[in-house]
């Protein structure tokens, strides 16, 4: 059973990218594990390599702790779809949803939520992008394993240029509608 799990998860991820434009922005994290003493911040680069292309006017990473996880699936999600045209009129080349979730759950999430061609589904299925940023949330307890915590922030060429990083489960700051006021304030 195992030995054709790998050649399940090659097609899944390939699945996922060529429901894409085929010059997105960003990729799917890589394997590799990465430790770090804080979260992210504004100023710090992403921590791999081939998650952005230069040139980008801006682009929006926004993380999520799960698919299906009610604040996510019902709130976080759909309030970026339903403002990414918006979102995009300020400057964001892309948006990216990253999500410590497997490439066949993140292509079936954006289906559900009409993700298309306004937001970019990214599975990070072993947190390896999560655990590079420091924004890991051990949920382990409640049987869900690590997942990350929610967050949105404004990338520019691979720096952060702003951070929204909630604390916890919470939801006060990683809207849609907290970037608009943050890109707003950025003009």
């Amino acid at each position: 059973m195992l030995s054709t799990l790998a050649p399940m998860q090659r097609a899944g991820a390939q699945m996922l990218r060529s429901s894409f434009p085929a010059a997105s922005p960003a990729r799917i994290a890589s394997a590799r594990t990465f430790v770090t003493a804080h979260a992210i911040a504004v100023g710090d680069k992403l921590p791999q390599r081939g998650q952005h292309e230069r040139g980008q006017r801006g682009q929006l990473v926004q993380g999520k702790e799960g698919c299906l996880l009610c604040c996510a699936c019902l709130k976080h999600l759909p309030g970026f779809v339903e403002s990414a045209e918006e979102i995009k009129g300020r400057g964001v080349d892309t948006i990216a949803c990253i999500s410590v979730n497997d490439a066949f759950v993140m292509d079936a999430w954006g289906k559900s939520v009409g993700a298309s061609d306004k937001v970019l589904m990214l599975a990070d299925g072993n947190a390896a992008f999560t655990k590079a940023c420091g924004v890991e949330l051990d949920l382990v307890d409640k049987g869900l394993g690590m997942r990350s915590r929610r967050y949105a922030m404004l990338v520019e060429d691979g720096t952060v240029k702003a951070l929204n990083l909630e604390e916890g489960g919470a939801f006060t700051i990683s809207s849609a509608e907290s970037i608009l006021e943050t890109l707003a304030l950025a003009k």
